[in-house]
C-alpha cells in the first residue's frame, strides 16, 4: 500500500466521539489494555548494564548523566556544563555563526491544573533554568542567533513558565510552531524512503533552516507512548489544527488515530518525525519530575526526584539511557512496562537506522545508569 492510499484510508474513519474531545477521554480511549497484561507488565524487569570506559571496541554512542537535586541556577549551569564537557564540549555541535533551536517540551499549557502544590515546571514541563544554561553554552560556542521553538497551546506558556525571561538573557526568539512566522507559511519536510505514517509534516520554515536542532523534555511515563523523553518531544514541531481528525479535538488526534490504530500508529509517527526533522542534541531533565503519565490530565501522575540530567548527541541513545534510569528496559515489547499500550518507538527508531537502544552499545560517562536508577511506576 502506498502512503498516499494509506492516509485516504485512514480519512475514511474519522473518530467517532462526540463534541469535543478532551485530552484526558482521549487517552484513555485510546489506551485499552488488558488488565493482564498490565500486571505483568509492572513488573521490575532486570536490565543490561551500559558500557563504562570499555576496553575494547567502539561503542555507537556516548551519553552522559549527571546528578543534580535543584533548580538552583548555579547548580543547573555547573550540572549542564559538566555534562556538555563529557561529551566533548559544545563547539563539536554548535559552529561559530550557527542558528540554533532549542525545543522545551510545554505541554497542557497553562489551563491545565498542575499537581496541588507542584508546579509544572518541577513535574511536568522543561524547566527554564535548563534551557538557559544550555543556552548559554549555545552562545559561548559562536551562535549567531537561538531560537526557543514550541507549538504552544498559548503564548501564556512562555510568559507564566518562565521563558520569556530566558529568552530575553539570551537574546533568543520565542516561537510558536503553530504559527508559520517569522515566514509568511508552513513548509513541507520529508521523511525520506521508508516513512510509516507520514511520508512529509507541514512545520513552520524556521525548523529546516537552523543549523542546529536540540529538543530538551522532561523525563516522563507516557499513558500511550510508555516513556517522553526527546524523540517524544517532536510533536510539538507539527502544528496542531493539521493533525487533528476532527477541527474540535484538542490534541493531535491524527497522530494517534482511532483507539484501535493508536498501538501501531502513535510509535511510528514518533520515527516519522525525528526522521523529518533529526535532534543533533538531546538533553532530558530529570530532577524533578512525575511517574505514572505525562502530566495533570492522567490521574496516577505523582512526583518524584531523580535528580539527574541526561544529554547526549544521539537522541535515540540518550532517551534509551533516560528509559533505563527509569528502572525499565529500553528495548523491551509491547506489552511489557514501560510499553503497556503502544510498540516501542526506541526498538522502531533503531531498526530505521537513527542509532542504537542498546545499553552495552551506549558508553555511559559521568554517573553510572546503576547509581542513579530510580524505578518509575507506568501511567495506568
Amino acid at each position: 500500500m502506498s502512503h498516499d492510499s494509506h492516509h485516504a484510508k485512514q480519512d475514511e474513519h474519522p473518530l467517532t466521539f462526540k463534541g469535543e474531545i478532551s485530552r484526558r477521554d482521549f487517552l484513555r480511549a485510546a489506551g485499552v489494555v488488558a488488565a493482564g497484561a498490565l500486571v505483568a507488565g509492572c513488573q521490575k524487569q532486570s536490565l543490561p548494564e551500559a558500557v563504562s570506559n570499555p576496553s575494547s571496541g567502539t561503542p555507537q554512542a556516548r551519553v552522559a548523566i549527571v546528578q543534580a537535586k535543584t533548580y538552583d541556577r548555579e547548580t543547573i549551569k555547573k550540572a549542564v556544563y559538566d555534562l556538555v564537557d563529557k561529551l566533548g564540549g559544545m563547539s563539536s555541535v554548535v559552529k561559530r555563526g550557527d542558528i540554533v533551536a532549542i525545543k522545551p517540551n510545554l505541554t497542557g499549557g497553562v489551563s491545565t491544573n498542575p499537581l496541588p502544590g507542584v508546579k509544572a515546571i518541577e513535574s511536568y514541563i522543561t524547566h527554564p533554568e535548563v534551557v538557559r544554561a544550555l543556552g548559554e553554552l549555545v552562545l559561548v560556542a559562536g551562535a549567531k542567533k537561538i531560537y526557543i521553538v514550541e507549538s504552544v497551546y498559548e503564548w501564556a506558556s512562555y510568559t507564566q513558565w518562565g521563558y520569556e525571561e530566558v529568552a530575553a538573557s539570551l537574546e533568543a526568539t520565542l516561537i510558536d510552531l503553530n504559527d508559520s512566522k517569522p515566514y509568511n507559511d508552513f513548509v513541507e519536510a520529508s521523511v525520506g524512503d521508508g516513512s510509516f505514517i507520514y511520508p512529509k509534516f507541514k512545520f513552520n520554515q524556521l525548523l529546516q533552516d537552523v543549523n542546529v536542532f536540540m529538543s530538551v523534555s522532561k523525563m516522563k511515563n507516557h499513558y500511550n507512548a510508555g516513556v517522553t523523553h526527546t524523540m517524544k518531544n517532536l510533536f510539538g514541531c507539527a502544528p496542531a489544527h493539521f493533525y487533528n481528525l476532527k477541527s474540535s479535538d484538542n490534541t493531535r488526534t491524527g497522530f494517534h488515530g482511532q483507539a484501535n490504530e493508536t498501538r501501531m500508529r502513535l510509535p511510528r509517527v514518533i520515527v516519522d518525525l525525528n526522521r523529518a526533522r533529526p535532534i543533533h542534541f538531546a538533553l532530558i531533565d530529570g530532577i524533578l519530575t512525575a511517574e505514572a503519565g505525562e502530566g495533570p490530565w492522567i490521574s496516577t501522575m505523582t512526583p518524584v526526584a531523580p535528580g539527574v540530567l541526561i544529554a547526549g548527541k544521539s537522541a535515540l541513545a540518550t532517551d534509551a539511557v533516560a528509559t533505563a534510569v527509569m528502572g525499565f528496559d529500553p528495548t523491551a515489547n509491547f506489552p511489557d512496562a514501560p510499553f503497556l499500550r503502544c510498540d516501542n518507538h526506541l526498538n522502531l527508531a533503531a531498526a530505521a537506522g537513527l542509532g542504537t537502544n542498546r545499553l552495552n552499545e551506549i558508553e555511559v560517562v559521568g554517573a553510572s545508569i546503576k547509581d542513579v536508577r530510580y524505578q518509575f511506576t507506568p501511567a495506568k
